[in-house]
């Protein structure tokens, strides 16, 4: 897949409104000055209403289900905007697909043929 790719300055949010934070251990592949997400980073939601009947059930986590196969950041699948993340709640029951609000203009992966697949990576330039 490929797309604009998502970074710490990437927007995110559930299906019922809640922030998505991203925590990131990758330091060393940047995009537009912010590191890029990948799928095996931690993505966790903040102030999510969900109710099932009169029961809270807000979204805790995002775990991604499609990632950019062909695009790797340090040692990890990247993420774009054709990525699909699934919203879970604490029994880790699927909520609804996360939504990708905002994210970096002008940084996009590609199909890779040799090095790295991102076309505005800061250790390429």
């Amino acid at each position: 897949m490929s797309g604009t790719i998502l970074t710490t300055a990437s927007v995110l949010i559930c299906p019922h409104g809640g922030s998505v934070q991203a925590i990131t251990s990758n330091v060393q592949v940047l995009a537009a000055g912010a590191p890029v997400l990948r799928s095996s980073d931690t993505f966790v939601v903040a102030g999510c209403p969900f109710v099932i009947g009169v029961k809270p059930s807000p979204c805790l986590t995002v775990q991604w289900i499609v990632a950019d196969v062909r695009g790797q950041a340090a040692g990890g699948a990247t993420l774009s905007q054709s990525s699909v993340g699934l919203c879970l709640n604490d029994l880790q029951a699927p909520q609804g697909v996360a939504v990708i609000v905002s994210t970096p203009p002008g940084v996009t992966t590609r199909p890779r043929t040799r090095g790295t697949s991102i076309s505005s990576c800061a250790r390429c330039s």
